[in-house]
């Protein structure tokens, strides 16, 4: 991550918080990192959070500005997202019939894809239809929508507030 900021132009890094943080001051924060780096490197996941805590001009009740940046280069550069898809795009060839899916996401954009294979039975999202034009389903809802952390649980593991729980059963 340190080295694709600091290689990495101002377009690419607004681009990624943008995309993968859903961050609405990428700009801001894209041009302070480029202005910064330019002063000198940027070393330390501190001086990032610092760094992008003085771009960002209107903080969220109780979560550090820098929360979707740092989320979004993780996702970026550990390729998170192709990651589920190569996942989800095995898993009619390897789920019995019955057999259950479960799957936890900590992202609106992880939760999108999980949501969208589990009505499709795709990673394209494409429904697929029989001969007769009907929508053919893989999978149906064990719970509808998605189980989330209980209060109790959230104030016991705060890192669960984000978490979303979707189960589907292979038909």
């Amino acid at each position: 991550a340190a080295h694709w900021l600091a290689e990495a132009g101002e377009q690419a890094i607004a681009g990624v918080l943008r995309v993968y943080g859903e961050e609405r001051f990428a700009r801001r924060i894209a041009r302070k990192i480029v202005e910064t780096r330019k002063e000198q490197s940027i070393r330390t996941t501190r001086q990032l959070a610092e760094l992008i805590e003085g771009a960002v001009p209107v903080r969220e009740r109780n979560r550090h500005p820098a929360t979707r940046s740092f989320q979004a280069i993780r996702i970026y550069i550990n390729r998170e997202l192709e990651e589920l898809e190569t996942v989800l795009a095995q898993v009619p060839d390897v789920l019995a019939a019955h057999g259950r899916l479960a799957v936890i996401s900590f992202h609106s954009l992880e939760d999108r894809v999980v949501k969208k294979f589990v009505k499709t039975g795709n990673v394209e999202g494409v429904q697929e239809k029989d001969e007769y034009g009907s929508v053919r389903k893989i999978f149906k809802e064990v719970v509808k929508g998605v189980v989330q952390a209980t209060e109790a649980e959230r104030k016991e593991n705060p890192r669960s507030i984000s978490a979303k729980l979707r189960i589907a059963e292979r038909l």
